[in-house]
C-alpha cells in the first residue's frame, strides 16, 4: 500500500493570554513520515530520522544540502536551516535502518518523504554517513504564543475518501470512456459523481466555477482502475497490486500526478526481474519514454546495464532502438567481461540493422571504450580479421584503435598533464569488468542441493510471488559468467567459502603489465569474524575488499560489489567505502530489484582508474 498525507488541516486554539490551563502529560504518537533530531548537544540539532513503517530510521548523506535541511526544519516548525554539521553527535551509533538515501529536494516541500529518492531503506550507507543539521530557533517573544496549529490531515484523508464513496453534496460529473481507435465508437464508459473543489487542484481537467461535466478518454484496460485513481486524488492514498501499477502509472502520467507516478514508477522494480528474455524490460523502457518517465527509463536502463552481457546475446538485443544502444554504452556500469565483448555486440547489432547510416556506425563504434582494450588485443590482427566491420570500414577502426594505443603507452607524468581530457572523454574510463582478471565470486554457504533421477543437480527456481504475473521466457540464454555456480543461501551457516584473492593489474594499459595489486575478497556471516580481523561490522552480512599492497601514484579504484540472484540476473551494484560493503539480509524489500528468498551471490570487481 502506498501512503500519503493528504492536504492539512489547520485548526486554530484562540486563548487570552490571561487564561491560565493546567499542564497534562501525554504521550505523542509518531505518524508515518515524521521526523525528528536526536543524538546531539547542538540546539535545535542532531541526527535526522524520519518514521516508517512503524520504526524510526535515519538519512543517509550523500547528495544531502541545505534544500533537504530546509524541509526538515520546516516540517519540524523551525523556520529554516541553519547547517548541515557533521561530528556532532552525543550517540552516534543508530541501530534502526537507514530509511533514505540520494536525496533530492526542490527545498519548498512540506514534507522530507515528498522528495525524490531511492526508495525506502534502499542504500549503500552506513550509519557513519548519517546526516545531521541544525535548524534556525524560532523567534521567542515576551508573550505567550495565542494560537497553536493542529495537523489531522491523516484523519481529513479518511474523511475526504468518505466523501468521495457516499457523493454526498457533489456538483462534477465526471464520465470515463474507451474509444475503439479505428472507428472512435464509444465501447464502454463509467461516470460518477464528484467534487468541483477537489479535482480542480489537478489542472488537466480543466475545470472552472461553470463546469458541470468532464469527459475523459481511458484506454479499455484501464477503465475499471478510473474511479481508484480519482478517489486518490481525494485521500492521496490507493492500495496498488501488480495488475493496476501500470494502469495507475499511466494515468498520473496524462493527468501530471507526479507523486503518484514516481511512486508506481519505482513499483515496476519488482517486475522487470521476472522476464529472461527482456522482451518486458524494453517494452517498459518504450512505455516510460512515451509517458516521459525519466525515473522509469533509468530503473529500466540500469538493470539493462548491469545485466549487459545477457540481454545483448538475447532474441531482442538486434531490435532495439539506436537510442536506447546509444544511452546503454554511455554508462559505466555496464557489467561486462572486458570491452573487447562490448565491440562484438556492437558489431552483432550493427550487422542486424543494415540501414545504419555511416555516421550513426561511427558514433557507435566510437562509444566502445578501446582504450580499455590490453594493447595486445589492439595489434593482434587475428583480432581484426574477426571484425566483419573491419573489412568496409577501417578507417573508423583504426582512428579508434590508435586513440588507445596512445593511451595505452603513455607515461603517467603525460596522463597527468592530460587529466582533464581524462576525465570529459569516457572512453578513458572503466566499466565493471568481470573477467577472471579483475573479478571473483563467492558465496558465504552452501545451500542443500536437489538432485533429479539421472543424478543431476536441479536449479532453484523463482518464488512464487504473492501477485499474479504472465510470464514470457524466451530461447536459450548464454550464461553470465562461467564456470556457472550453484545458487547460494544465507539460510545456513557451514562450508563457509569466505575469502578468496585477487592478483590484478594496477591499470589494464601496457605501462602497467608487470606491476601487480593483491587484494583479499572476504565474506563476513558472523561478528565474530569482523572481530578476528579488528573490523566492526554494523549489519551481516558484510563484504570486504582490501588492497594488500601500496598505492601507485595517479591511480584509484573504484571497486565494486555485484550482487547476483540464483545464477540469473544482478540486482545491485554497490560502491566499496573503506574497502567495506554491507548487504540488507531482506534484498527483496531494500534492493534496487528483488531476489527471492535472499539466494545470490557475491561478485567483487576491481576496477582501476586513472586520476
Amino acid at each position: 500500500m502506498l501512503k500519503y498525507q493528504s492536504f492539512g488541516v489547520l485548526l486554530f486554539l484562540v486563548c487570552d493570554v490571561s487564561t491560565q490551563f493546567s499542564s497534562f502529560k501525554r504521550t505523542s504518537v509518531a505518524q508515518e513520515g515524521d521526523v525528528r533530531l536526536v543524538g546531539s548537544r547542538l540546539l535545535f540539532g542532531g541526527r535526522v530520522e524520519i518514521y516508517h513503517a512503524g520504526q524510526w530510521g535515519t538519512v543517509c548523506d550523500d547528495g544531502w544540502d541545505m534544500n533537504e535541511a530546509n524541509v526538515v526544519c520546516r516540517q519540524l516548525k523551525f523556520p529554516r536551516a541553519k547547517s548541515v554539521v557533521t561530528k556532532e553527535l552525543d550517540d552516534p551509533k543508530a541501530l534502526g535502518p537507514i530509511w533514505m538515501d540520494d536525496m533530492e529536494c526542490k527545498g519548498t516541500e512540506k514534507y522530507l518523504h515528498a522528495c525524490t529518492f531511492k526508495g525506502w531503506g534502499v542504500t549503500d550507507c552506513s550509519h557513519k554517513e548519517d546526516v545531521v543539521i541544525q535548524c534556525e530557533p524560532r523567534v521567542e517573544t515576551d508573550l505567550p504564543t495565542s494560537s497553536q496549529t493542529l495537523d489531522h490531515s491523516i484523519a481529513l484523508s479518511e474523511e475526504l475518501g468518505e466523501l468521495f464513496d457516499s457523493e454526498r453534496l457533489c456538483d462534477l460529473s465526471v464520465t470515463a470512456q474507451s474509444s475503439a481507435a479505428e472507428t472512435l465508437q464509444i465501447t464502454d464508459s463509467t461516470t460518477f459523481c464528484a467534487h468541483k473543489m477537489i479535482l480542480s487542484r489537478v489542472h488537466a481537467f480543466n475545470i472552472t466555477m461553470d463546469t458541470q461535466k468532464v469527459t475523459v478518454e481511458v484506454v479499455p484496460k484501464c477503465l475499471p482502475h478510473f474511479p481508484a485513481f480519482i478517489r486518490y486524488l481525494y485521500t492521496r492514498k490507493i492500495d496498488v497490486v501488480f495488475s493496476s501499477v501500470q494502469c495507475l502509472h499511466w494515468l498520473a502520467s496524462q493527468f501530471r500526478v507526479e507523486q503518484l507516478m514516481r511512486d508506481t514508477a519505482l513499483l515496476f522494480n519488482q517486475i522487470i526481474p521476472d522476464d529472461s528474455s527482456f522482451e518486458t524490460q524494453v517494452s517498459i523502457h518504450e512505455y516510460a519514454i512515451e509517458t516521459q518517465d525519466f525515473v522509469l527509463q533509468e530503473t529500466c536502463v540500469r538493470y539493462l546495464a548491469w545485466n549487459f552481457q545477457n540481454f545483448s546475446t538475447s532474441p531482442v538485443w538486434t531490435q532495439i532502438s539506436e537510442d536506447l544502444l546509444s544511452n546503454l554504452l554511455l554508462r559505466s556500469d555496464i557489467v561486462v567481461p572486458d570491452e573487447l565483448f562490448v565491440l562484438e555486440v556492437v558489431e552483432n547489432w550493427i550487422l542486424n540493422n543494415v540501414n545504419t547510416s555511416l555516421d550513426s556506425l561511427a558514433k557507435l563504434l566510437s562509444l566502445v571504450r578501446f582504450p580499455m582494450m590490453p594493447a595486445e588485443q589492439l595489434t593482434a590482427t587475428q583480432m581484426l580479421s574477426n571484425f566483419s566491420l573491419y573489412g568496409t570500414h577501417q578507417s573508423i577502426f583504426n582512428d579508434n584503435i590508435l586513440k588507445a594505443l596512445q593511451f595505452n603507452v603513455q607515461l603517467l607524468t603525460n596522463i597527468k598533464s592530460r587529466v582533464k581530457m581524462f576525465i570529459d572523454d569516457v572512453s578513458y574510463q572503466p566499466r565493471i569488468y568481470t573477467s577472471a582478471l579483475w573479478s571473483v565470486s563467492l558465496a558465504p554457504t552452501v545451500q542443500t542441493q536437489s538432485y533429479n533421477s539421472y543424478g543431476q543437480i536441479v536449479a532453484p527456481t523463482m518464488a512464487t510471488r504473492s501477485y499474479q504475473l504472465k510470464r514470457h521466457y524466451g530461447g536459450s540464454r548464454r550464461a553470465m559468467f562461467a564456470p556457472t555456480m550453484p545458487t547460494r543461501s544465507f539460510n545456513n551457516h557451514h562450508n563457509v567459502d569466505s575469502r578468496r584473492s585477487i592478483l590484478a593489474p594496477y591499470h589494464s594499459s601496457l605501462m602497467f603489465r608487470d606491476k601487480t595489486t593483491n587484494w583479499l575478497a572476504q565474506i563476513f556471516t558472523q561478528q565474530y569474524q569482523c572481530s578476528n580481523q579488528g573490523l566492526r561490522c554494523n549489519s551481516l552480512p558484510m563484504a570486504r575488499l582490501h588492497n594488500h599492497g601500496s598505492n601507485f601514484p595517479g591511480v584509484v579504484f573504484g571497486n565494486r560489489l555485484l550482487l547476483m540472484c540464483q545464477n540469473r540476473y544482478i540486482f545491485e551494484v554497490q560502491d566499496f567505502k573503506e574497502s567495506m560493503a554491507s548487504i540488507s539480509k531482506n534484498s527483496t524489500q531494500s534492493s534496487t530489484y528483488p531476489c527471492p528468498n535472499d539466494q545470490y551471490q557475491f561478485i567483487f570487481v576491481v576496477r582501476p582508474e586513472y586520476i
